[in-house]
């Protein structure tokens, strides 16, 4: 099965996080999201949605500060991470891999803003470039997806 990309046009945040609850009902444990955007994009709209995608029943805030945020009480575990205030070699220093490696925690889904600050990566992530005009609306570009996962987040529902 090969690899899609789609890209989405996002009428406002609403449909930013619905794009998000898709992803959550049909991303599987292992998957990692590497979320590129400026400020105001949308990609803890984005992480909100997947958590509610997930069933998780907390409310999801960006990790500004906390660098990580761990929400075990979904269909699969979810790890937000924000690299925001970090430079690449601190981002290092997080060592990130330990989740998408899945060994030292329960696999789940890894969504990582500013994704650019990192210099290691895992393979084959889900890349999601979120982009937004100055009327509100917003575009996704979502690239690495499997085929079927790429059907489910295009169509309806």
């Amino acid at each position: 099965m090969g690899q899609a990309s789609v890209t989405l046009d996002l009428q406002n945040a609403i449909a930013t996080q619905h794009l998000g609850e898709k992803l959550g009902r049909c991303l599987p444990a292992g998957t990692v999201l590497l979320l590129e955007g400026t400020l105001g994009s949308g990609k803890t709209t984005l992480v909100q949605g997947l958590g509610a995608g997930l069933g998780i029943p907390n409310s999801i805030d960006s990790p500004t500060f906390t660098l990580i945020n761990e929400y075990l009480e979904g269909r699969v575990p979810l790890y937000h991470v924000d690299l925001y205030r970090l430079s690449p070699e601190e981002a290092d220093t997080l060592y990130l891999e330990t989740y998408w490696q899945g060994e030292e925690v329960e696999p789940g889904i890894l969504a990582i803003e500013w994704a650019e600050r990192l210099r290691y990566l895992p393979e084959n992530p889900i890349r999601v470039a979120l982009t937004y005009d100055e009327k509100g609306g917003r575009q996704a570009k979502l690239a690495g997806l499997n085929e079927k996962i790429a059907e489910k987040v295009v169509g309806s529902g």
